[in-house]
């Protein structure tokens, strides 16, 4: 099959929505598919099967936009035609701009579509401050329904938690099937040597962006009140605007955070190079960041945010932090520190927990639903 992909953020693999893409289209390949991309990542001009739209303009607010390291699509009629000329299906990646755009044209078009679900109402209203308004996010989803979900013929979802969510808010079944973004075949548990930011210490780590939803400073804090404080190296893997702000807050460890963007082979030695994973996030679509450490033997600790999917991990209440109090989250860190023989056997349960996510069979269904809403379009016609 010919198909397109179209994003209105792809650029760097340091954000959940770009990992996700770019495995789909690695995976599609693969498997024998033409795979064009839609998408305003600029340094992919000129290269095949790229197609390059320019990005918004938000006039006074770039520098605001920079930083928080967004960079959004501008729609283009022209290069969306180029792009869905003899496509066989589209899978859209997000509710904004060009894929609003693309879909539009994929109907004119009879183009069968599949979108995903990676972008929570929370995660556009955190940009803003306004990440507890229950309403403005009301407003987000029926934004996102109205204008995209609705046309789809099949939705993504990576969690049945997510779907629950945005079908809750909207009052309407969707047409969805649930599909984990999957765990990459690198990340597995193994002996490695422990680097030198590591040596002597106790390792904690955070995988993902660094941004204001991701809750680092509930980490901080808790490692403050942590009787191993001396002893504590936080590992905060990954980029974003808040990196300033975590510096700051952390200015009075005696361990100052390493923070360091890895690519797959450095992340899979970090992350078996740690002794403890805490995912302190208040909202979630999925965390694959979450999935890849326990993959990899660490064991969790999670923020029981009623907004995130990841604290359906937990095995049981250890696992689990009270929301958002970092008193709660320094007594499970503490005693997971104080206890390495369950935390061992613990490791050992989340190996076999994770098998459910493997990265291929994944991508599997994800193939399956996109032919699935292919042949189920074009037998209605």
């Amino acid at each position: 099959m010919k198909i397109c992909v179209v994003s209105d953020v792809l650029g760097k693999e340091n954000n959940g929505t770009t990992i996700a893409a770019m495995n789909l289209i690695r995976s599609l390949r693969k498997r024998g598919h033409e795979v064009r991309i839609l998408c305003p990542d600029a340094e992919h001009k000129g290269e095949k099967d790229y197609y390059i739209v320019p990005t918004l303009n938000f006039g006074i607010f770039n520098e605001y936009v920079k930083k928080n390291g967004v960079v959004l699509a501008k729609k283009d009629k022209k290069i969306i035609d180029e792009a869905l000329d003899g496509v066989d299906a589209c899978h859209i990646m997000l509710p904004f701009s060009l894929c609003r755009a693309t879909l539009k044209e994929c109907l004119k078009k009879n183009i069968p579509v599949t979108a995903g679900f990676h972008t929570q109402a929370e995660n556009v209203t955190a940009h803003f401050g306004l990440m507890f308004s229950r309403f403005v996010s009301w407003v987000i989803d029926h934004n996102f329904y109205r204008h995209l979900y609705r046309y789809a013929g099949t939705i993504h979802y990576p969690s049945e938690f997510i779907r629950n969510v945005f079908e809750k808010s909207i009052k309407k079944q969707t047409n969805g099937r649930v599909i984990s973004n999957g765990v990459n075949s690198v990340f597995v548990k193994k002996d490695v040597e422990k680097p030198d930011f590591l040596e002597g210490k106790i390792g904690i780590l955070f995988i993902g962006r660094l941004s204001r939803e991701k809750k680092h400073k509930y980490l901080i804090k808790a490692v403050k009140m942590s009787k191993y404080e001396k002893d504590i190296q936080l590992v905060f893997a990954g980029v974003g605007p808040t990196e300033k702000k975590i510096k700051c807050l952390s200015s009075s460890l005696t361990n100052k955070p390493y923070i360091n963007f890895f690519n797959h082979e450095d992340l899979v030695n970090t992350i078996n190079a740690c002794d403890l994973y805490v995912h302190p996030s208040s909202i979630e679509i999925e965390a694959i960041s979450c999935l890849e450490a326990i993959t990899c033997g660490l064991v969790p600790v999670i923020n029981d945010s009623p907004k995130s999917a990841t604290r359906y991990f937990a095995l049981d209440e250890k696992n689990l932090f009270k929301k958002d109090c970092p008193k709660d989250l320094t007594r499970k860190i503490d005693y997971w520190i104080e206890h390495p023989k369950e935390k061992e056997e613990r490791s050992r349960d989340y190996l076999g927990y994770t098998k459910k996510f493997t990265f291929e069979d994944c991508m599997n269904q994800m193939e399956k639903m996109i032919i699935d809403n292919y042949n189920n379009t074009k037998g209605k016609k």
